[in-house]
């Protein structure tokens, strides 16, 4: 079973020769090669019964990195179920055209953001409009997961949505959508509106940059994305809020691929990996050459600060406190219980740490470091290779015997 590491230490020296890489790309590849291994440094663990030693070497914490992330993943979602509603949530997903891949290359940023922008605003003015709610400027609640990527890698810019169906009337009664309990919005009318604001937005910035060749940014580029459907797609989730969660919770802090998915490395250079195949979880092999795997990898690497869950309406950081007890309070829900979360939490937390304590070898003694390894100041440039021995002797310092 081949790794992300391995591919790009096998396979990357060929792409870095080519084009150049950004910064973030640059610390993402030295993070991704250098986790786990002696390279971050880390603790030789020694067993206080039966003698059993290991290095336990330390993890990278970088976000695009697939071997990291669970406890913050655990976290997040624990969080969010915790603001749950007891109504029904609809599951949406924005996409962009790709006719704008190319602009998103030259300014991710600026994308991103309208994308975000456009979206949150497209469905905040349906919330507020009596004809879908009922009533006029009601507060939806929802959450906003940005994706960059399909199954095999290539670009796809979208945003999936998870929004209580119902608004926070300014009276402070829970509001129902006014067709049915289950049901938001037509998603024709999201297109059409989701369209015609970020196209504005777009307009505006070819006026900042008259200068810019890029095709979308003439007249007749924003015209074809006028004819191009702008895809929304909505769904009621059939087992509940908690479902789509859990789907977006792989991914919201991890990246486009898992170490899971990846098969192996052939002695030609390809990498094989596995890809969703239907909708009914079938799985299907594709190969890619290195260097293709590699530049399609790092097309989803993101901008340093771009944040890729945002949280609006009820739910917004600025006065989720009180809007969020408005709308408990409305719909007669009992707010969680904090000493019972936070003692929860604080279990799961001792029993992980036990777990991760206890001796793999007797499954009695417990562990303690013995040695300190330091890790390497500067971390090998992408292409070359990172030391992955684990028992590399750099630097160690002894703390006595366990």
């Amino acid at each position: 079973m081949a790794t992300l590491a391995d591919v790009l230490q096998q396979c990357g020296a060929a792409y870095v020769q080519a084009p150049a890489l950004s910064t973030q790309q640059a610390k993402a590849w030295r993070a991704i090669c250098a986790c786990r291994t002696s390279a971050l440094g880390g603790q030789r663990l020694a067993c206080s019964h039966c003698g059993h030693s290991h290095w336990h070497f330390h993890s990278c914490r970088n976000r695009h990195c697939p071997q990291c992330g669970a406890r913050a993943k655990d976290r997040w979602l624990q969080g969010r179920l915790a603001e749950v509603l007891q109504v029904p949530y609809a599951h949406l997903v924005f996409t962009l055209p790709h006719q704008l891949n190319g602009l998103y290359r030259h300014q991710p940023r600026w994308l991103i953001d309208t994308l975000f922008a456009s979206v949150a605003a497209t469905l905040g003015e349906f919330a507020a409009n009596a004809r879908w709610m009922g009533v006029e400027n009601g507060q939806p609640a929802f959450s906003l997961v940005l994706h960059t990527w399909t199954q095999d890698l290539r670009q796809h810019l979208h945003l999936h949505a998870v929004m209580a169906c119902g608004v926070l009337a300014p009276n402070g009664h829970w509001q129902v959508p006014a067709r049915k309990p289950d049901f938001l919005f037509p998603v024709r009318a999201l297109s059409r509106v989701y369209r015609g604001k970020f196209i504005a937005k777009l307009r505006d910035l070819a006026e900042r940059h008259p200068q810019n060749a890029d095709t979308v940014f003439s007249q007749a580029g924003r015209q074809a994305l006028y004819r191009h459907d702008w895809v929304v797609y909505a769904k009621t989730p059939l087992a509940g809020p908690a479902q789509v969660l859990d789907y977006l919770s792989r991914y919201t802090h991890r990246t486009a691929i898992g170490n899971e998915r990846i098969k192996t490395i052939s002695p030609a250079g390809e990498v094989v990996f596995s890809v969703r195949a239907d909708e009914h979880g079938g799985k299907r092999v594709l190969k890619l050459q290195g260097s293709e795997f590699v530049r399609r990898f790092l097309l989803h690497v993101l901008p340093a600060g771009i944040k890729r869950i945002r949280h609006y309406g009820v739910l917004a950081n600025g006065c989720k406190k009180t809007q969020l007890r408005q709308a408990r309070q409305a719909l007669a829900q009992p707010a969680p219980n904090p000493p019972a979360l936070e003692a929860a939490r604080a279990f799961v937390q001792r029993v992980s740490k036990l777990d991760f304590l206890c001796c793999p070898q007797c499954k009695v003694g417990m562990l303690r470091a013995v040695q300190t390894l330091a890790g390497q100041r500067y971390l090998p440039a992408p292409g070359q290779s990172v030391c992955a021995d684990r028992n590399d002797a750099l630097h160690v310092q002894a703390r006595g015997p366990p």
